[in-house]
Protein backbone atom coordinates (compact mmCIF):
# COMPACT_ATOMS: atom_id res chain seq x y z
CA UNK A 1 0.00 0.00 0.00
CA UNK A 2 0.96 3.86 -0.16
CA UNK A 3 -0.28 6.41 1.26
CA UNK A 4 -0.25 9.76 0.00
CA UNK A 5 -0.83 13.28 2.03
CA UNK A 6 -1.16 16.75 -0.13
CA UNK A 7 -0.38 19.94 1.31
CA UNK A 8 -0.23 23.62 0.37
CA UNK A 9 -3.03 24.79 -0.90
CA UNK A 10 -4.56 28.04 -0.17
CA UNK A 11 -6.44 31.08 -0.70
CA UNK A 12 -4.42 33.11 -3.52
CA UNK A 13 -5.70 36.52 -6.28
CA UNK A 14 -5.41 35.53 -9.17
CA UNK A 15 -2.05 36.18 -10.91
CA UNK A 16 -0.63 34.68 -7.76
CA UNK A 17 1.14 31.42 -6.60
CA UNK A 18 1.61 28.80 -4.61
CA UNK A 19 3.29 25.15 -4.23
CA UNK A 20 1.48 22.18 -3.79
CA UNK A 21 3.23 19.16 -1.89
CA UNK A 22 2.58 15.37 -1.72
CA UNK A 23 4.28 13.33 0.53
CA UNK A 24 4.65 9.63 -0.28
CA UNK A 25 4.93 6.46 2.57
CA UNK A 26 4.52 2.70 2.27
CA UNK A 27 5.67 0.14 -1.00
CA UNK A 28 7.06 3.42 -2.55
CA UNK A 29 9.15 1.52 -4.64
CA UNK A 30 5.81 0.23 -6.73
CA UNK A 31 5.46 3.33 -8.19
CA UNK A 32 6.06 5.12 -11.43
CA UNK A 33 3.80 7.25 -11.98
CA UNK A 34 3.23 10.44 -9.93
CA UNK A 35 0.18 12.98 -10.79
CA UNK A 36 -2.02 15.93 -9.83
CA UNK A 37 -5.44 16.04 -10.34
CA UNK A 38 -8.54 18.66 -9.77
CA UNK A 39 -11.93 18.64 -9.45
CA UNK A 40 -13.87 21.85 -9.50
CA UNK A 41 -17.94 21.74 -7.87
CA UNK A 42 -20.34 19.96 -10.02
CA UNK A 43 -17.39 19.28 -12.64
CA UNK A 44 -15.79 15.76 -13.18
CA UNK A 45 -12.09 15.16 -11.87
CA UNK A 46 -9.56 16.09 -13.89
CA UNK A 47 -6.14 15.60 -15.28
CA UNK A 48 -3.79 18.22 -14.39
CA UNK A 49 0.29 17.19 -14.40
CA UNK A 50 2.08 13.75 -14.12
CA UNK A 51 5.70 12.96 -13.58
CA UNK A 52 7.50 9.67 -13.68
CA UNK A 53 9.94 7.97 -11.53
CA UNK A 54 13.27 9.73 -12.10
CA UNK A 55 11.79 13.14 -12.94
CA UNK A 56 12.57 12.92 -16.76
CA UNK A 57 9.69 13.27 -18.27
CA UNK A 58 6.42 15.54 -17.46
CA UNK A 59 3.10 15.64 -18.87
CA UNK A 60 0.41 19.10 -18.51
CA UNK A 61 -3.12 19.67 -19.57
CA UNK A 62 -3.22 22.17 -21.99
CA UNK A 63 -4.81 24.26 -19.67
CA UNK A 64 -1.75 24.56 -17.18
CA UNK A 65 0.62 24.15 -19.55
CA UNK A 66 3.40 27.41 -18.90
CA UNK A 67 1.66 28.21 -15.78
CA UNK A 68 2.16 25.05 -13.76
CA UNK A 69 5.35 23.06 -13.25
CA UNK A 70 5.77 19.48 -11.68
CA UNK A 71 8.80 18.09 -9.75
CA UNK A 72 9.94 14.97 -8.01
CA UNK A 73 12.07 14.65 -4.98
CA UNK A 74 12.69 10.59 -4.32
CA UNK A 75 15.12 11.50 -1.52
CA UNK A 76 12.14 12.80 0.41
CA UNK A 77 9.69 10.87 -1.49
CA UNK A 78 7.65 13.91 -1.99
CA UNK A 79 5.75 15.42 -5.22
CA UNK A 80 5.31 19.06 -6.02
CA UNK A 81 3.81 20.86 -8.05
CA UNK A 82 4.68 24.81 -8.66
CA UNK A 83 1.51 26.87 -9.81
CA UNK A 84 2.42 29.98 -11.23
CA UNK A 85 -0.49 32.82 -12.72
CA UNK A 86 -3.64 31.11 -11.10
CA UNK A 87 -6.80 32.07 -12.70
CA UNK A 88 -10.02 32.05 -10.64
CA UNK A 89 -10.77 28.58 -13.20
CA UNK A 90 -8.14 26.90 -11.06
CA UNK A 91 -9.96 26.47 -8.43
CA UNK A 92 -10.75 23.08 -7.27
CA UNK A 93 -9.88 20.46 -4.88
CA UNK A 94 -6.36 19.28 -6.48
CA UNK A 95 -5.45 15.48 -5.47
CA UNK A 96 -2.35 13.63 -5.69
CA UNK A 97 -2.32 10.17 -7.44
CA UNK A 98 0.04 7.48 -8.17
CA UNK A 99 0.32 4.97 -10.08
CA UNK A 100 2.61 1.74 -10.95
CA UNK A 101 2.39 2.25 -14.53
CA UNK A 102 3.13 4.91 -17.33
CA UNK A 103 0.93 7.97 -17.05
CA UNK A 104 -2.29 7.97 -18.38
CA UNK A 105 -4.58 11.02 -17.64
CA UNK A 106 -7.51 8.92 -16.61
CA UNK A 107 -8.17 9.34 -12.75
CA UNK A 108 -9.39 5.96 -13.04
CA UNK A 109 -6.43 4.47 -13.86
CA UNK A 110 -4.36 5.45 -10.55
CA UNK A 111 -4.34 3.26 -7.41
CA UNK A 112 -3.44 6.00 -4.62
CA UNK A 113 -5.22 8.94 -3.75
CA UNK A 114 -4.55 11.50 -1.40
CA UNK A 115 -7.15 13.07 0.49
CA UNK A 116 -6.73 16.31 -1.39
CA UNK A 117 -5.92 20.61 -1.04
CA UNK A 118 -8.14 22.90 -1.67
CA UNK A 119 -6.87 25.74 -3.73
CA UNK A 120 -9.30 29.16 -3.71
CA UNK A 121 -8.37 31.33 -6.52
CA UNK A 122 -10.24 35.43 -6.39
CA UNK A 123 -10.48 37.20 -9.35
Amino acid sequence: QVQLVESGGGLVEAGGSLRLSCAASGEIGSIYTMGWFRQAPGKEREFVSAIVRNGGTTYYANSVKGRFTISRDNNKNTMYLQMNSLKPEDTAIYYCAARSGTPVTAHTLYNYWGQGTQVTVSS
